[in-house]
């Protein structure tokens, strides 16, 4: 029961993220939002989330994870309920950014959560499989549904829907999570660090958000992009001299952690950034209507949600890093396919192919990506990993949606047909060519200095130097929990 509130967790943060897109239209007009302002119905969300992810994350392991699960679920259902009320649009740019505090609450503390519930090994692999199927589902099937809501009962549906789910949700995490206990306060929170690390981080991912479409010479962006700079520069400082940081260095370390923040970065850009455009595909090329685009998605959803569960499995038997080399293998093959389906003639079956491939890519290294970041780190220290993993996602989605915007042309909504088809198609293949750049070097850093000595940190979790890992052969390749035929029996009470 408890793995389900926190894959229903999950699937609440994916499903808000993505269940206003094909309500932008009905939001806009029923709020007298401009053509230049609606976008920040989204991106409201994406800068709060991504900026307070971090002091999320530490949150969760001084504060408690209970605690602030409960919280944060609590901040969607008040949030929420506001924005369906919501009579003008400034009110809603505000109640999506308290959301997406709220997010960046509520995902590490989920994650953190999973990874100190379940014990390291096949046990959290699976757990992680499932919560990775909720979240798929959310993204893809938010767009359904938000199709289903707004034709049906309008636009504040798509807020209105979120209220029971997430009142439901602090309950159950209030009810079932272990608790945590009284506040050690002997443990000191770094709130320079969380000051600094928060401004810079929301400054860079607004400056990503706002560039693309303002110019990188502009006088915001300039400013933007010298204040984050200046305070991410600040906290690196803060960081060097506090007894108690936000991030300990220890964290850096960490191999399998540093470089699973790299595969969640170019996940975001490439995986996560297809949908934006297959939106563009199915709505402006070819005029699908809002629930048929939700449809048109049904079957990446079934097929990532297939790739989780199959990444979990694969995890075990043949370890994290070969399930990230395969997966994104298979996710740039399948992104060259879907590139190639994108034809004028709208022809779903077409798309099937690269989808499929696509989907099953994806859904692996969704899974295998959080395994990696997770593994050999000490519980104490879950919730902060879980934050520095998912702000490298946010930052990397931002990142690459603005970069394969510009090499599509810079194509958006009001773009003419034919030359809006080839910036989606060019947008999808730079996407495949990105995914197999990223296995080609996942598969050579094996090798490199960077991952060699005794433990291979994607495979079986571990440290640099071994500590705070929960088994497994120091020579051994694969997942903790799988049998080596060099090492001892297993303790049969383990």
């Amino acid at each position: 029961m408890s793995l389900f509130v926190l894959a229903l967790g999950q699937l609440v943060i994916s499903l808000d993220y993505n269940i206003v897109y094909v309500a932008l239209p009905d939001i806009g007009a029923g709020l007298g939002f401009s053509d230049h302002d609606l976008q920040w119905v989204v991106s409201a969300y994406v800068v709060a989330t991504g900026g307070f992810l971090l002091l999320g994350g530490r949150a969760a392991d001084l504060l408690g994870r209970r605690r602030m699960f409960v919280l944060a679920a609590l901040l969607y259902a008040g949030s929420s309920l506001v924005g369906g009320l919501s009579d003008t649009s400034g009110v809603l740019v505000a109640v999506r950014a308290v959301q997406g505090i709220g997010g960046s609450l509520l995902f590490p503390a989920t994650l953190s959560l999973i990874n100190t519930l379940y014990t390291e090994g096949p046990e959290r692999n699976r757990a992680l499989a499932v919560w990775g199927a909720a979240g798929a589902a959310g993204l893809c099937f938010g767009s359904l549904l938000g199709g289903v809501l707004v034709e049906a009962f309008g636009w504040p549906s798509v807020f209105f829907v979120n209220v029971p789910v997430a009142a439901a949700l602090a309950v159950a995490g209030r009810l079932l999570f272990p608790p945590d206990g009284p506040w050690d306060r002997s443990r000191g929170f770094d709130v320079a660090g969380a000051l600094t690390a928060t401004g810079g981080v929301t400054l860079l991912v607004f400056l990503l958000v706002r560039a693309p479409a303002e110019g990188w010479d502009s006088p915001a962006a300039l400013t933007g992009a010298a204040l984050s700079a200046g305070l991410l520069t600040l906290f690196a400082v803060v960081e060097r001299r506090s007894r108690e940081p936000l991030v300990p260095a220890r964290l850096f370390a960490h191999r399998g952690l540093s470089v699973a923040m790299g595969v969640t970065a170019l996940f975001s850009a490439t995986f996560s950034s297809v949908p934006y455009f297959l939106t563009l595909y199915f709505q402006t090329v070819h005029g699908y209507s809002a629930v048929a685009t939700g449809l048109a998605f049904l079957v990446p959803a079934l097929v990532i949600a297939a790739g989780t569960q199959a990444g979990g499995r694969a995890v075990a038997a043949f370890g994290a890093h070969r399930v990230l080399v395969g997966g994104m293998a298979l996710g740039a093959v399948g992104a060259a396919a879907l590139g190639l389906g994108l034809t004028s003639d709208g022809s779903y079956p077409r798309l099937l192919p690269g989808i499929v491939l696509l989907g099953l890519g994806q859904g692996a290294v969704w899974t295998g990506m959080w395994i990696a970041a997770s593994a050999g780190v000490a519980a104490d220290d879950q919730g902060v990993a879980s934050g520095l993993a998912s702000t490298t996602l946010q930052v990397g989605g931002a990142v690459g949606l603005a970069v394969l915007v510009a090499i599509a042309g810079g194509v958006g909504r009001n773009a003419p047909g034919p030359g809006l088809l080839d910036g989606i198609r060019t947008a999808v293949f730079a996407t495949a060519g990105a995914i197999a750049l990223g296995a080609v070097a996942l598969l050579a850093l094996r090798g490199s200095a960077v991952t060699a000595g005794p433990a291979e940190v994607l495979a079986d979790g571990g440290d640099p130097g071994g500590a705070g890992r929960s088994g497994g052969n120091a020579d051994d390749t694969r997942a903790p929990g799988t049998t080596d035929p060099r090492a001892p029996a297993p303790d049969p009470s383990s």
